[in-house]
């Protein structure tokens, strides 16, 4: 009986005959039957692959602040918009529309801070008329409201570039973890700004703000604090001031002139004892644009020594925009009035010269005196009363040739008394404050502040004067006074805007024609 191999003999056999197979005849079946290959595609290089997670980082983290980073606070009456915005310089920037805009230099960081004051609350800026003793602590609720938005802001912030640069990541790689790493490298770019503006803090630079638009030509409105100290909460509290006074200007500017321009109003600005300043030609210009002006009226002490080297001080008043009506003062000299009186728009009144402007008739007298060096010689009360002697008869004999004076004008007080009850109203100046009152036989005397702030002599006190102006406003038929506007701006060092409205007293509600007294102003 034959034997029958076991499988696992037979199996063994198999193997170990392929395996004595010659190698030629295995390489050449491998090769009429190749195996598949994959080609891996190239992988881009490293430094490109960074540059683009960065442009995407970057650009994603601009367009969520830019979308979603606003955040609107109110600040005391205003409401503002706060926003961070990517800058190679950093600092701050406030916008005031209409009035300008004033940046900080308050860090340096490549994010700035924005602030745009959007419009006032009328409700809450009603509140403040009504009550004002809450002025007293409007600066503390307007530093609370900046801290509060300043922290909502840094929220904002962080959510606005994470979702950004995550949102854009995604539609780029369309991949879950590249765009996470995208949100996580815009927020620790966030953080790391942050630092930096925190690192460079700068809280003086309050002191310096550079202003733009109408806040350029006056910058003493929004204040120059000279005695601030170096700590955060001091410069929070200084930044709140800064935008309370703005905002107090700012509803000043827009709701003041209850008298419209139109064309039974006539309107003069009165300024005065500009003593070379040169800031005063942008305020003037200002209000002449604010209030349409119809003509300027200068009391006098316009220099400050009057002399020949001073007289191009002058030449912005050809480009104000409205006829100047010009006396001398007792800084001005003959030579000052000789270069004014070849100025197009400029009328130079003196001895009693009378001419009509815009519809209304002046007349005025130069100052007797020429004294620049503020010293008092004799006789110079007796000589301001002769001066105003003759600008009195002046008066009468254009009274008697049927062409009355409606404004007459003189630079010192004394002189502008002797014109009562010889024209309806005299404007003055000299005193550097303002002042009204009706004199014994009917004629207000109007006296202007110094429009200058004093000049240089601002430097000379504990407490700078106020830069004054008025807007009178007059009835085109019976070229009678209606009502003036008295402006007060703060001076050298100060923060205060004022404009109050003022009636005489026979064009208050429910007055009668009144008698010969003088009048009390009510704003």
């Amino acid at each position: 009986m034959a034997r029958v191999p076991a499988v696992p003999a037979v199996a063994t056999t198999v193997v170990n005959r392929i395996r004595r197979t010659p190698r030629p005849l295995t390489r050449r079946h491998r090769t009429h039957h190749p195996h598949p290959t994959m080609e891996l595609p190239a992988r881009p290089h490293p430094w490109t692959r960074a540059l683009g997670l960065i442009t995407v980082v970057l650009l994603g983290a601009w367009l969520g602040l830019l979308i979603v980073g606003n955040v609107r606070v109110p600040v005391g009456p205003m409401d503002t918009t706060m926003t961070l915005r990517p800058s190679l310089t950093g600092g701050t920037k406030i916008n005031i529309s209409p009035l300008g805009a004033l940046q900080l230099n308050s860090h340096h960081a490549p994010v700035r801070l924005d602030v745009n004051v959007d419009q006032l609350d009328p409700v809450r800026a009603q509140a403040l008329v009504d009550h004002p003793e809450r002025l007293s602590g409007l600066q503390d609720e307007v530093a609370r409201d900046i801290e509060a938005g300043t922290r909502d802001l840094a929220l904002r912030s962080c959510v606005a570039v994470v979702s950004g640069a995550t949102a854009l990541g995604l539609a780029v790689y369309r991949r879950p973890r590249r765009a996470l790493a995208a949100g996580g490298l815009a927020l620790a770019l966030l953080g790391a700004s942050g630092a930096s503006a925190y690192a460079t803090w700068n809280p003086e630079s309050v002191l310096e703000p550079k202003y733009s638009g109408l806040l350029s030509s006056a910058p003493s409105l929004v204040g120059n604090a000279r005695n601030i100290v170096t700590e955060f909460d001091v410069y929070q509290k200084e930044l709140a001031r800064l935008v309370t006074n703005v905002t107090k200007l700012y509803d000043a500017t827009s709701t003041l002139p209850a008298y419209q321009p139109d064309p039974s109003t006539v309107r003069v600005l009165h300024v005065s004892d500009i003593h070379l300043n040169p800031a005063s030609w942008k305020i003037i210009a200002s209000l002449v644009d604010q209030y349409k002006v119809d003509v300027i009226v200068d009391t006098g002490d316009t220099m400050d020594h009057g002399t020949a080297a001073e007289n191009g001080f002058l030449d912005p008043i050809k480009d104000l925009g409205a006829p100047y009506v010009w006396i001398r003062g007792n800084h001005d000299s003959a030579a000052t009035q000789r270069y004014l009186s070849r100025m197009g728009n400029v009328h130079v009144l003196d001895n009693g010269r009378a001419q009509t402007i815009a519809g209304l008739r002046f007349a005025g007298i130069g100052d007797p005196q020429y004294t620049p060096d503020r010293s008092n010689k004799p006789g110079a009360d007796a000589s301001e009363e002769l001066a105003g002697a003759r600008l009195a008869t002046a008066l009468r004999d254009q009274t008697n040739a049927g062409t009355p004076v409606d404004v007459a004008l003189a630079h010192e007080p004394s002189a502008a008394r002797e014109t009562d009850g010889t024209v309806p109203l005299v404007l003055a100046g000299h005193l550097h404050h303002e002042g009204d009152e009706v004199m014994r036989y009917g004629t207000r005397l109007r006296m202007e502040g110094s429009t200058g702030g004093s000049g240089l002599r601002a430097l000379e006190r504990q407490y700078p004067a106020p830069i004054e102006a008025s807007v009178l406003y007059f009835d085109r038929d019976t070229r009678r006074l209606q009502a003036w506007d008295s402006i007060k701006l703060g001076g050298l060092g100060e923060t205060t805007a004022e404009v109050a409205r003022h009636l005489p007293d026979e064009n208050k509600p429910g007055a009668t024609p009144s008698s010969p007294a003088p009048s009390t102003p009510s704003p």
